[in-house]
């Protein structure tokens, strides 16, 4: 199984045998970079962005020559929530826009005025925010009124790919039902949301199409004639790639970002406030919460403090501190905030500093702050679902840290096993292509590869829970809210 997995700052192409483990020797990795904007714009070229996953794909393709190595299909993830347009002849009218684009936040709360966000959220699973591409095609329209007539067909990064790479702007239920623009349990595009727009139904990909794989010619002989499936959400894939399969096993992820997530298998899904709700495919679903601040806040810190050059100096020294024994409060919001609130205009504050407070005692206080972030998502699953068996903890930012770990642990009173599986998000794409060939009886039967439990420690638990009071009444203060509502 050939993936390729396209992330925010690179492309991924990995091989998995058809019992679904890593092949050792073979992929390629491309690093980019989005173009950032004063005015908070985050865009992509998506041609460039074809070109690097063309490059990378040749390379795995000339490896697999090689090896003698052959592909049974091609299985692809995405970010999630990424929008451009293409005119009648395939070309793209915009740049393909980031989920961290915030130059929507205006036009999403006109949007917010034309459609009641609390009622069309429990349809969609998407709040009215300039994260999703509601807001964006709105901001566009009026922005970029000549690029915006000129584009035929709204749609993702994966669905351009596919266009260039087999002729067909392939889409996935997975991809389609984290734009803000899909109803969850009807499993169909929501009018009222189309209505508000000033778009069609025709400009997006047809709903009888969705999943459907492509099988037959490409640009590489090694993969025509295999299907290729339509590109699927990130962030599901990191739950079955982590061996989050179940509704009673949670998904801690810490990238870049963060998110906290459960997959559910079910016909219908109740969506708690303050949570996204998105579908794996046509079956599933994927319930949590996601955090614009995860290992950023860790690599803020180490940018502008004087803390030690040594991480493993850095790690022994917040083993060393006690929680909230340094007095400060922080809202760790430097990209803005998600879940729960989800304030397009929330910004960070650190609140508790004194002439004798250290760089590592404000890198401790960060850190906490993220887990305490993570437990107001963790409350809501556990009402909506029950407490979870297993808390899975995984990322890059979350395994190099251990204290992190420890507090994540702490916070939500939970053990947290440690997943380290190389790339999770590719292996989700592969098992879950796996299953739909057969080659697998089903994603449950893969597992994942796990290195112990960090357990927390209880007389640490009555200290983050008064943290997360402070940090409530904080977020309160600054942004009119209740600490209940903000929850």
């Amino acid at each position: 199984m050939l993936t390729l997995d396209v992330g925010s700052s690179s492309v991924r192409t990995l091989l998995f045998g058809l019992e679904g483990r890593q092949i050792d020797g073979v992929g390629s990795q491309i690093s980019y970079q989005a173009q950032t904007t004063q005015d908070g714009g985050w865009e992509i070229d998506p041609i460039q962005l074809t070109d690097i996953a063309a490059r990378a794909i040749s390379d795995t393709c000339g490896q697999m020559r090689a090896k003698n190595l052959t592909a049974a299909a091609v299985a692809v993830d995405t970010f999630w929530h990424t929008i451009l347009g293409v005119d009648a002849d395939g070309n793209p009218t915009t740049a393909l826009l980031h989920p961290f684009d915030t130059r929507s936040a205006k036009a999403s709360k006109r949007l917010a005025q034309r459609v009641d966000n609390t009622a069309q959220h429990k349809r969609t699973g998407c709040v009215i925010h300039p994260s999703y591409p509601p807001a964006k095609l709105l901001w566009l329209s009026e922005a970029r009124p000549d690029a915006f007539r000129r584009a035929k067909r709204w749609m993702s990064a994966g669905e351009f790919l596919f266009l260039k790479f087999l002729g067909n702007a392939a889409a996935s239920t997975s991809m389609v039902s984290a734009t803000g623009l899909w109803n969850q349990n009807a499993n169909a595009y929501d009018s009222e949301m189309l209505g508000a727009l000033p778009v069609s139904l025709e400009q997006f990909a047809d709903a009888g199409d969705l999943d459907a794989p492509y099988k037959g010619s490409c640009p590489w002989p090694e993969l025509r004639d295999i299907p290729w499936f339509p590109a699927l959400g990130d962030g599901a894939c990191d739950n079955i790639g982590s061996g989050c399969t179940t509704r009673d096993r949670f998904a801690l992820m810490v990238g870049t970002s963060g998110a906290l997530r459960a997959a559910i298998e079910t016909e219908h899904m109740e969506i708690p406030d303050g949570l996204f709700c998105y579908r794996i495919d046509r079956r599933r679903f994927v319930l949590g919460g996601a955090l614009s601040n995860g290992g950023e806040v860790f690599a803020w810190m180490k940018r502008n403090l004087r803390l030690p050059d040594d991480n493993d100096e850095i790690e022994k020294e917040l083993s060393a501190l006690r929680p909230g024994l340094h007095g400060l409060t922080i809202l760790p919001l430097f990209a803005g905030e998600r879940s729960t609130g989800w304030r397009a205009d929330a910004q960070a504050a650190i609140t508790g500093l004194t002439v004798n407070t250290s760089p590592i005692e404000i890198l401790h206080a960060a850190l906490a702050s993220v887990a305490l972030r993570f437990r107001n998502v963790y409350e809501i699953m556990q009402s909506a679902l029950g407490d979870p068996r297993d808390l899975v903890g995984s990322g890059s930012a979350l395994l190099h840290s251990p204290a992190w770990m420890q507090m994540m642990a702490d916070t939500l009173s939970h053990s947290v096993i440690r997943c380290v599986e190389p790339e999770a998000t590719s292996r989700g794409a592969a098992l879950l292509a796996l299953e739909r060939i057969g080659a697998i009886p089903d994603i449950h039967s893969a597992g994942a590869n796990y290195d112990g439990a960090v357990e927390p420690k209880i007389e640490n638990r009555g200290l983050y829970t008064e943290a997360l009071e402070r940090q409530r009444k904080l977020y309160a203060t600054l942004f009119g809210t209740s600490s209940k509502e903000e929850q």
